[in-house]
């Protein structure tokens, strides 16, 4: 068995010995447990990998140990060093680990236990751990939706000071270019607003610049690692998908090779109906929302370009929308076209090969009815357009 493949096949009669690890930035409890269901003495340690190794080889010689810890802000280390000595390590999310809904005390030394107990019962699923490439387009990913993120939220503030004053931004459709920012840095305001305008404008443009570094620095790291620059040149063959969303659905999703079935991509960015069903009466609800809500989003909005120049999903987007009623029917839609672009993402990464579009003219365009609300199309009569 491999390293990356532990979280799927871990088999706790293939060990002797549980450890349970609550672990925070200073230090981490422990909580060992065995078949016979002996717990022992919970201990306390620093936060140290080698610590706990060598408490390990003084109390559990020739004994196979298995380690189980929550997913957190301390990351993947100690997981790299249990596994560096050739020990099973499991890291879960904490939303996945069973709690007794009569709990009503929760201690480091309560959570040890319970992954301890959990573990040695085979109740705990593992996450799939990245390897140290995926980790670093990580951060870079991250940090370019944080600085997106300033920006759109200081051209918010901008807007917000201009409508507390009562002055009209410069552009009536409020939309943002160079002229509009040359209008607001001579815009007539009493010393004070003017004083704030820039400061906002200033922090606009660094934030401005500080995503356009990222963006470069991600294009240069994925040029750097063929197996990167090959994946991300698959994705961006698929409809809709560009290089922005193609990156971070890479960086999320992993190694490409630990995806195991075609619903797993949906599932990890909750795109799959959630259930409630009993006997024979089935209640499905409102997709599961798990996951990455960024990069959702950011499949939803690249289906909406999908449909458009991919005559087998607007024929796909057509078929879901009459089904549906005219006040739901194009957000439905759109994100069963998401869904659908979640499967032929596996199918390119899986068979390593670039998607081809298939012309079809018979397929008719699509409408406004048919991809906007009422409010949309109500909107879009009154501003005049077709």
């Amino acid at each position: 068995m491999t390293v990356q493949a532990q979280y799927l096949n871990f088999n706790p009669r293939q060990f002797d010995i549980f450890a349970g690890l609550d672990v925070d930035k200073r230090r981490m409890t422990t909580t060992f447990s065995n078949h016979q269901g002996t717990l022992f003495q919970s201990q306390s340690f620093p936060y140290s990998s080698q610590q706990l190794l060598n408490y390990v080889r003084k109390h559990f010689p020739d004994q196979r140990v298995a380690f189980v810890y929550e997913a957190g802000p301390t990351g993947f280390g100690l997981y790299d060093d249990l596994v560096a000595n050739h020990h099973t390590c499991l890291v879960v999310a904490p939303s996945m680990v069973p709690t007794a809904p009569g709990q009503r005390v929760k201690t480091n030394r309560l959570d040890s236990k319970k992954l301890s107990i959990g573990l040695r019962g085979g109740q705990l699923s593992g996450i799939h751990v990245p390897n140290q490439a995926y980790r670093e387009l990580r951060h870079l990913v991250q940090l370019r939706d944080t600085q997106v993120g300033q920006l759109r939220a200081t051209k918010c503030r901008i807007k917000s000071l201009l409508l507390y004053e009562g002055i009209p931004f410069p552009d009536d459709t409020g939309r943002w270019s160079g002229s509009v920012l040359r209008e607001l840095e001579t815009l007539p305001c009493n010393p004070t607003v003017r004083f704030k305008l820039d400061q906002l404008i200033d922090a606009l443009g660094f934030h401005f610049q500080s995503a356009a570094k990222v963006q470069k620095q991600m294009r240069q790291f994925c040029n750097q690692d063929p197996e990167l620059r090959q994946c991300i040149s698959l994705l961006m063959s698929l409809p809709g998908i560009g290089a922005i969303t193609a990156t971070h659905a890479l960086a999320r999703l992993g190694d490409w090779r630990e995806i195991k079935n075609v619903r797993q991509i949906a599932g990890f960015l909750g795109l799959v109906s959630s259930e409630h069903s009993t006997g024979d009466k089935q209640n499905r609800g409102s997709i599961t929302r798990s996951g990455d809500s960024h990069l959702r989003n950011k499949l939803i909005q690249c289906a909406w370009t999908a449909i458009r120049k991919d005559p087998e999903l607007r024929e796909f987007y057509r078929s879901v929308y009459q089904r549906q009623p005219k006040k739901i029917a194009p957000r439905k839609a759109i994100v069963a076209v998401a869904r659908k672009l979640t499967t032929r993402m596996y199918a390119v990464l899986k068979q390593q090969r670039p998607y081809v579009i298939r012309e079809n003219s018979s397929i008719a365009p699509l409408t406004i009815e048919e991809t906007t609300g009422p409010r949309e199309r109500l909107d879009a009569a009154q501003s005049g357009q077709p």
